[in-house]
């Protein structure tokens, strides 16, 4: 753990296993209510520190994060492939993107703007000048998953800091090693003392959302546990990405040629492990057969196994139980008379790519996120009806549409309630400068450094009587 700027061991630890090979990867603290105690009074003494830093000094420390980071990419990809299971071509693209997620976040650090107010707009302003100024809000919690361990930790410290706050960090339990490694690069930078704060496991979780010496919530997770981050945080403000189920349509002018690969691979890639992995798929009934035999043929040339090798696409799931459930859901869509096209396997934690068509609504694949490798095809005659499928859905995060008709893609963008919608591509697209968030059941603010900054820091009017 680190607290106050000092290193600190817990009173009892936990192994965490490469989900691979079974071995012991890392072995972390479990933090007490001490701990978090102490973490908290820490980062109360801190945002005054990083407050009074002048938003270049803010930027030179994670300038240099960045510069740290870019020599030890191989070794944080070997060691996130270990604990996740994710494949190492992956692993690396990962870090790469922190690269540019500290690197942006340094940049708007020296460029938070407030905005002049005309207050001759009225009789009662006349005379008077006003600004709206952008202060820190103080203490952060950051809660992070196991899916993009790296870059969603960087997502949460480096724009809380950018913007003049303290944070207290909870990484993922499976994933303690990589973020570790993140928070010692930030230390070697000039983290100042207090300012960064770590602590681990499942208990303090809860006690961190609930503390009213916190000041902002920042979660990145399921649907269920931001909701109840959400009732703990009272009139405290919070920033929730949580989950989709990834629809991509395909309409009848589609490029299919284009189209197909990006779908069965922004399926499959992470092992389907991303809150917007494609999941869905709505293609019109005139495209059917040739969607499916191309997703087909792409899936077939995806090779899984061993995510330290540089040549596989798919790694494993997080776990075996991960995978058990994800076969399981595949398995009872089958028997609710879905047909498998491809895949379905299951070796351990590693679960085959998986591709069903003829699917229903009612089954669990298609209404709940799947969060693994496996996709879902339905067929439309009216694209209309499938606007509304979406945007009534529970979850709303990402939306991909393929079309060549300019009139149905903006039909799309007007309709379709979501936090993004997608011409030409999937649901899982995502560049780090981007306002990344959904609407309804995904979620509440947006990521992405500029955006984010945004809701870490508070406005305060200031008017001048002269």
């Amino acid at each position: 753990m680190l607290i106050g700027g000092k290193w600190r061991y817990g009173e009892s630890e936990y192994e965490v296993c490469d989900p691979y090979r079974g071995l012991v990867v890392s072995i972390a603290p479990i933090s007490t209510a001490h701990d978090l105690d102490d973490a908290l009074v820490s980062a109360v003494k801190g945002k005054k520190i990083a407050a009074k830093l002048a938003g270049y000094q803010r930027a030179d420390i994670l300038h240099r994060a960045g510069a740290i980071l870019a020599e030890r990419i191989d070794e944080i990809a070997e060691i996130m492939a270990r604990e996740t299971g994710k494949a190492i071509k992956d692993c690396k693209g990962e870090v790469e993107r922190s690269c540019s997620t500290v690197r942006l976040s340094a940049e708007e650090a020296v460029r938070i703007t407030g905005e002049h107010v005309p207050m001759e707009a009225s009789a009662m302003g006349a005379g008077k000048v006003a600004m709206l100024l952008r202060f820190p809000v103080g203490v952060v919690a950051g809660i992070t998953p196991f899916n993009a361990p790296f870059n969603l930790a960087m997502h949460k410290i480096a724009p809380a800091f950018a913007a003049g706050n303290a944070i207290v960090l909870k990484p993922p339990p499976q994933a303690p090693l990589v973020v570790h490694k993140l928070v010692q690069i930030m230390v070697e930078a000039g983290m100042p003392e207090g300012v960064l704060n770590v602590v681990y496991g499942n208990d303090v979780g809860p006690l961190l959302v609930r503390d009213p010496r916190v000041d902002f919530i920042s979660f990145t997770g399921s649907a269920a546990v931001g909701e109840i981050i959400k009732a703990a945080s009272g009139l405290r403000r919070v920033a929730l990405e949580l989950g989709g189920t990834g629809q991509t349509i395909v309409d009848q002018d589609a490029d299919l040629v284009a189209a197909a690969p990006v779908c069965a691979r922004n399926a499959m890639r992470l092992a389907g492990q991303s809150c917007a992995s494609v999941q869905n798929l709505y293609v019109h009934h005139s495209r059917r057969c040739e969607l499916i035999e191309r997703m087909e043929a792409e899936i077939a040339m995806l090779k899984t196994g061993d995510p330290l090798d540089p040549e596989t696409d798919v790694g494993t799931m997080i776990d075996e139980a991960a995978a058990m459930r994800v076969e399981q859901w595949a398995t009872e869509a089958v028997s609710g008379g879905a047909r498998l096209v491809i895949g379905g396997g299951r070796t351990g934690a590693q679960l085959q790519p998986t591709l069903l068509a003829d699917v229903t609504p009612s089954m669990k694949v298609v209404n709940t996120e799947v969060f693994g490798p496996l996709a879902s095809v339905q067929t439309f005659d009216d694209i209309g009806k499938v606007f509304e499928i979406i945007s009534e859905a529970p979850l709303g995060l990402q939306c991909g549409i393929y079309t060549n008709n300019l009139q149905t893609s903006m039909n799309a963008v007007r309709r379709i309630r979501s936090g993004a919608v997608i011409v030409n591509g999937t649901s899982t697209w995502r560049v780090d400068q981007m306002p990344y968030g959904g609407v309804k059941g995904s979620g509440i603010g947006r990521e992405g450094p500029y955006y984010a900054m945004r809701d870490l820091t508070e406005e305060r009017l200031v008017v001048f009587n002269l």
